[in-house]
């Protein structure tokens, strides 16, 4: 089946995959939200400990989802893999960092004769939940900005020629770190730090059965819910009015001969180019306020998290959509143009991408069974019976 479809092909079907992996992993980004609020919505131990069991839950499916993401994007595309972890490495660290000390505390928080003592796991998930999703949506931010790179090829022939080796080569002072100077990356991390807050409100409202709880949610819905359009919506109006990274044919005669050139509104004619995207994208906004004003208008409503999270999948899908299709470049170099990554020039072989398409086959399965084991999880909302219990104790 996909040995009949061409490299092209094969390479749009797996940026659809990669974009899929990382709206699903924004949603997840509850959890992450949800640990920055912890203090907030519980004001005693009791509290605390129900809505971290909440998200004790759920965490492993966050994890889970960004290594699946990472493994993908490695695997599709390895170039960008190698040019953006080996050269923002300090970026990747830092995030690889942040996830690795909310595995510990999810793990060690409550087990006896525990040196580093609760209030500094509770600070890890704090950590986690901040840092982890500002610097994530700042790093994706600059798939539409860019970054100082430059990318030689010809080195990998050099291996056995005895010459350089080195492919790409990071010309950021920071090494990554730069990317949080630039307002319209900046604006997109505090946008999915807020979204992240504001989709774990709504499933402490769905998920924990207390109602001091739930009174504090829904005014904290409100007070997150505002910054997020703000960051947001500067975020689209950068976007949609600056200019981007436009992949042109070099000539007629050699059509698969490609550079990288600046087009003016790039990404606002990508979305009218692309009207199922736009449309997608459109309904993912809507979806997402409509979660949120429901959960604040009607009094007793716990089903905001599924609109908005449904939401949340669409809109995230069709900004990666517009990053990467349409003759766009999706992880540009400001320091070369010609160096920018594209779905074309940073993929792996058409061999490798059919036989990794046929593993993607099982992706309706792995979700089936995270919607199951979600289900079983979620039958019983989070109680102070069961906490004070033990049972699920985080």
């Amino acid at each position: 089946m996909f040995e009949t479809l061409s490299h092209f092909a094969l390479q749009q079907y797996w940026w659809v995959i990669i974009s899929l992996l990382a709206s699903l992993l924004v949603f997840l980004f509850f959890v992450q939200g949800g640990q920055t609020l912890i203090f907030t919505l519980g004001k005693n131990e009791l509290e605390r400990a129900m809505l971290i069991g909440s998200l004790g839950h759920k965490w492993g499916l966050t994890f889970t989802t960004l290594v699946t993401f990472g493994g993908a994007f490695f695997a599709s595309f390895p170039l960008f893999y190698s040019t953006s972890f080996g050269g923002a490495y300090w970026v990747w660290m830092i995030i690889l960092f942040a996830f690795v000390i909310q595995a510990v505390a999810y793990e060690f928080r409550t087990k006896p004769n525990n040196f580093l003592g609760q209030r500094t796991y509770e600070a890890f998930l704090i950590i986690n939940g901040a840092v982890g999703t500002i610097l994530i949506g700042t790093a994706v931010g600059t798939f539409f900005t860019g970054s100082a790179f430059t990318v030689e090829k010809i080195n990998l022939t050099n291996v056995l020629l005895g010459g350089p080796t080195t492919i790409s080569v990071w010309k950021g002072p920071a090494y990554g770190l730069e990317a949080a100077l630039n307002v319209q990356n900046l604006s997109l991390g505090l946008a999915v730090f807020f979204l992240a807050r504001v989709l774990g409100i709504l499933y402490f409202m769905n998920s924990v059965d207390d109602e001091n709880i739930f009174m504090r949610s829904r005014k904290q819905l409100l007070i997150n819910s505002a910054p997020f359009l703000v960051f947001f919506l500067l975020f689209l109006v950068l976007l949609l009015t600056s200019s981007g990274f436009a992949v042109i044919p070099d000539s007629v005669q050699n059509p698969m001969y490609w550079r990288i050139e600046m087009e003016p509104y790039k990404y606002l004619y990508n979305f009218l180019q692309m009207p199922v995207v736009f449309v997608l994208f459109l309904a993912g906004v809507v979806l997402v306020l409509f979660g949120i004003v429901i959960s604040l208008v009607k009094v007793g409503n716990t089903k905001g998290i599924w609109p908005s999270g449904i939401g949340t999948v669409l809109t995230v899908f069709s900004l990666f959509m517009v990053a990467g299709l349409n003759n766009t470049s999706y992880y540009p170099s400001t320091y070369d143009l010609q160096s920018s990554l594209t779905i074309m020039n940073s993929s792996s072989s058409k061999f490798t991408l059919t036989a990794m398409s046929y593993v993607s086959l099982m992706v309706p399965f792995v979700a089936a069974y995270i919607a199951y084991a979600w289900r079983a999880l979620n039958r019983q909302k989070v109680t102070e019976a069961e906490i004070k219990s033990g049972d699920h104790a985080y």
